[in-house]
């Protein structure tokens, strides 16, 4: 008797074990090519745009529909600048998550809130009354340094440093204030950085960059640039960054925008309020977003620090679980480079196919 013949009135179509055997390892053969295909070829399309950087990059990218991985130099540290903005805006609605506050609580601006940077909130004045939520937007959508400061001042630098700890696998340094980034940096020149104050930094970020930024910071320490340890912004920003505070591997401060995707921090509303906050960004219009194509979502943060730019989002479709694509630069001077490097690479990503175009 044939496969085909009939049994008790009822035919079927039975295929032998071995035949289920052999399609079973072709499809697990092919399905590892596949993977090693995108890898290969995107990680290839990675370091060709790296070659042609002035600097150098760092890529991390993560389909989260099938665990797909590719990279580049994503385990090393990497300084993170104000993407370091997005564990902040975590905490601060886990506190809302608590009922410790809304987006509607009102928080009076102090004097030593005020930090150098973009974004409105320098426009206001001691003793002004602004909300939780117009904070957030403003550190985010914005990237301003003195709503940061003082959302970390509300819910403190412990809590942000704790749902970093507990969300990552331990490859982040401690995130520090806005306003101790200079302090930190500008120690590397002389310790007593360690005390400006709000003024202070104002007054030697008025003062332009280079020598000229290293002339204010004497005068206003009451010494000369013969007194300090270093001669040059380079040189003191390149030890401030080797310090490892507000750095981290990409890979692991990747996973801070999978547990967003995957919902497994914060309340739901929060989740999505969140996300929603972040694809309304002003600061990346020129980075990785531009590459992607226009029906792709983007909720990302940027950073921008003395040669150091990042780019650090959760890409999605309609039916996709999200492509988290980070992309950092360092050892350049040249944004304009570190911008179109960040484009290339979100373009990189979406010639995969990854997004379901051919």
């Amino acid at each position: 008797m044939d496969q085909t013949d009939c049994v008790d009135a009822h035919c079927s179509m039975r295929t032998p074990p071995w035949v289920v055997t052999i399609l079973a390892l072709l499809l697990s053969v092919f399905a590892v090519s596949v993977s090693a295909d995108w890898k290969t070829d995107l990680e290839q399309r990675l370091g060709e745009i790296d070659e042609d950087y002035p600097g150098e990059l760092g890529v991390f990218v993560h389909n989260l529909k099938n665990d797909e991985k590719a990279s580049l130099r994503a385990d090393e540290p990497w300084y993170l600048a104000s993407t370091v903005k997005v564990p902040v805006a975590m905490a601060v609605m886990e506190t809302i998550d608590r009922k410790d506050m809304t987006l509607g609580t009102t928080v009076t601006l102090e004097p030593t809130d005020f930090v150098d940077g973009a974004g409105e909130t320098n426009w206001k004045s001691p003793g002004d009354k602004v909300t939780v939520q117009y904070l957030l937007e403003q550190m985010l959508i914005h990237s301003d340094n003195t709503a940061t400061d003082v959302l970390i001042r509300l819910v403190g630098m412990e809590a942000v440093n704790e749902l970093v700890a507990v969300n990552t696998d331990g490859g982040i340094g401690k995130v520090t204030t806005l306003a101790d980034v200079r302090r930190h940096a500008y120690s590397h020149f002389h310790e007593g950085a360690m005390g400006l104050s709000s003024a202070d930094m104002f007054a030697i970020k008025k003062a332009g960059t280079g020598r000229n930024r290293v002339q204010a910071l004497a005068k206003v320490l009451g010494v000369t640039p013969d007194e300090f340890l270093l001669s040059d912004l380079d040189s003191a920003f390149d030890s401030y960054y080797g310090s490892g505070l507000n750095s981290g591997r990409l890979d692991d401060f990747s996973i801070l925008f999978e547990a967003l995707a995957k919902n497994q921090v914060l309340g739901k509303s929060s989740r999505d309020y969140l996300l929603s906050v972040l694809e309304r960004i002003e600061t990346g219009d020129n980075r990785v977003k531009a590459g992607l194509p226009e029906h792709v979502r983007f909720a990302h943060k940027t950073g921008t620090q003395h040669r150091r730019a990042c780019n650090i989002g959760l890409a999605t479709v309609k039916d996709h679980p999200g492509v988290i694509i980070a992309a950092c630069g360092r050892h350049t001077a040249d944004l304009a480079a570190s911008e179109k490097a960040f484009r290339q690479v979100g373009k990189a990503v979406a010639d995969t196919g990854v997004f379901g175009e051919d």
